[in-house]
């Protein structure tokens, strides 16, 4: 009998040791199956990010191109607009030289019937545009007031062009 419960204890023993083996045997496994389900995870999730970063990559790639176009336009468009205002603002100079020297006299066309003229129009100078009207010259000094305005006026123009073609250029319109 004592032989009897030391064999029963003994296939007790490799029973347990047994079950403990496959026990171990089998938390190894899944946790080998779990730990490769989450390498293949975490290297989806790497290539995703990778992916996403070339994606950014290349979007702010193209957004500087776009950023380095714009600012050359906006620079030979600069220089262009400044070529042009500065060749106004050098004719307006060179006129109000002229008048300023008596070189060039400026005059306006009298209404005949609103000053009381008759109704016979005098004949036109060799140098003169418009045929038989009667002119007046005007005072240097207010010649001089109107070319001022008359330039600031083509000042404006020219601004306002470059703000409209910057506008446009911009807003991608044509």
């Amino acid at each position: 009998m004592k032989f009897d419960a030391v064999k029963w204890g003994v296939v007790l023993l490799i029973v347990l040791a047994l079950m403990a083996a496959s026990v171990w045997a089998a938390w190894e496994w899944q946790a080998n199956a779990y730990g490769q389900q989450l390498a293949a995870k975490e290297a989806a999730y790497q290539t995703e990010r990778t992916d996403l970063a070339n994606a950014n990559s290349a979007q702010i790639l193209a957004e500087q191109g776009k950023r380095l176009a714009l600012e050359q336009w906006l620079a030979a468009s600069d220089q262009a607009n400044y070529r042009v205002l500065s060749n106004e603002k050098t004719k307006q100079a060179r006129l109000r030289d002229r008048l300023a020297t008596a070189d060039l006299r400026l005059s306006v066309q009298l209404d005949a019937a609103a000053t009381g003229f008759d109704a016979m129009q005098a004949p036109t100078s060799a140098g003169g545009v418009v045929y038989g009207a009667r002119r007046a010259r005007l005072d240097p000094a207010h010649a001089q007031r109107i070319i001022g305005i008359t330039g600031d006026g083509d000042q404006a123009l020219i601004a306002l062009q470059a703000c409209q073609a910057y506008a446009k250029e911009v807003s991608g319109t044509k």
